[in-house]
């Protein structure tokens, strides 16, 4: 289900920057991304942390054969065809968001740029790693959390991440009116929602006496999901109060996942199943593609251009998944020495 719901996520925003209609909100598919990691990664660390088998080096290591394989491949594939696309100035913003992103600064170059909504913000083929950006930034933080309090009761780390949670939001909260684009790029207002998924990490697992309860929480999550990707555009005040909708709906799907209803049947369909599996692929893949079409194309891209763009992305992102992506993951197939290498080229 968790797969599924990766799905879930990735799929409005594919849809939102293809330009489809109907899908004005498809970009709040980033802050459900945001509340899966949180809530994998806080698993992940706290029952290592309960087991005594907690490793900040080993918590990078895993994230380097996570992230970085198939980024850098994207880097590289990408700045080929920048080379070939782009104009003299074009290809100077390029190197720079090219520079952000390898050192997981990109929200910051897009901040100081271009705001997301701006108009000719989607010329930039790397504006959407302003996301990995954000991911990276907590978890350089996170794990040292979790160290200074690994001495203290679930209870008191509860109140710590439940601080920290109510801070990022207010702090959201008041910089959407005041800053919107800082409000939208900086990990000090967006870090509530990855708290949201460590919340229901550390929380103890759901007990629910009624199927039906668990139904309608799906079912509640589910719509809250597609009110925000239906109703949700570039005014609407993110990520502040309002992203509470999609963010909370997720959280109903995490905590009510392993329940047996329609809706969780839904999310473990083998469809959603396998784009929640190269979702990370397909993520970092179409909106390059999407913007270099556009940028290659005179008088701008039409329907069926963006379709086969975002279908051939979908193609490779299938590829880097298979074999990119799953070899770097298995100590056995990839030693940690060329992980540590390759972070160091990246």
């Amino acid at each position: 289900d968790i797969d599924g719901l990766r799905a879930i996520a990735v799929l409005p925003v594919v849809l939102y920057h293809a330009g489809v209609p109907g899908f004005s909100g498809g970009y709040i598919g980033v802050d459900i991304f945001f509340v899966i990691s949180g809530y994998l990664i806080g698993k992940i660390l706290l029952d290592e942390l309960a087991a005594g088998r907690f490793s900040i080096v080993r918590f990078y290591e895993r994230r380097a054969r996570r992230i970085l394989p198939a980024l850098i491949v994207l880097l590289a594939v990408v700045s080929i065809f920048a080379l070939i696309f782009l104009n003299p100035n074009e290809l100077r913003r390029f190197a720079a968001s090219l520079v952000a992103t390898a050192t997981f600064t990109s929200n910051f170059y897009f901040l100081a740029t271009s705001g997301y909504f701006d108009l000719g913000a989607d010329q930039h083929p790397l504006l959407h790693t302003w996301s990995l950006a954000i991911e990276e930034q907590f978890y350089l933080v996170f794990p040292l959390l979790l160290l200074a309090l690994r001495n203290k009761t679930d209870r008191v780390r509860q109140m710590v991440f439940g601080g920290l949670f109510v801070a990022s939001l207010v702090t959201a909260q008041f910089m959407v009116a005041e800053r919107p684009d800082a409000a939208f790029y900086l990990i000090v207002s967006r870090g509530w929602e990855l708290l949201t998924g460590v919340l229901l990490a550390a929380a103890a697992p759901a007990r629910v006496d009624s199927q039906r309860v668990a139904a309608f929480a799906c079912w509640v999550g589910i719509a809250a999901i597609a009110l925000a990707v239906v109703t949700f555009d570039a005014t609407t005040p993110v990520p502040g109060l309002m992203a509470l909708i999609p963010v909370l709906g997720c959280a109903l799907l995490i905590r009510y996942g392993k329940s047996s209803n329609l809706v969780t049947q839904l999310l473990r369909a083998k469809v959603l199943v396998f784009i929640g599996l190269i979702s990370y692929s397909l993520y970092l893949w179409h909106f390059p593609a999407i913007v270099l079409l556009k940028v290659k194309t005179v008088g701008g891209a039409t329907a069926l251009p963006i379709a086969l763009a975002v279908a051939a992305s979908g193609l490779v992102a299938y590829a880097s998944w298979r074999w990119v992506e799953q070899p770097f993951r298995h100590r056995q197939r990839v030693r940690t020495r060329t992980v540590w290498v390759l972070s160091l080229i990246h």
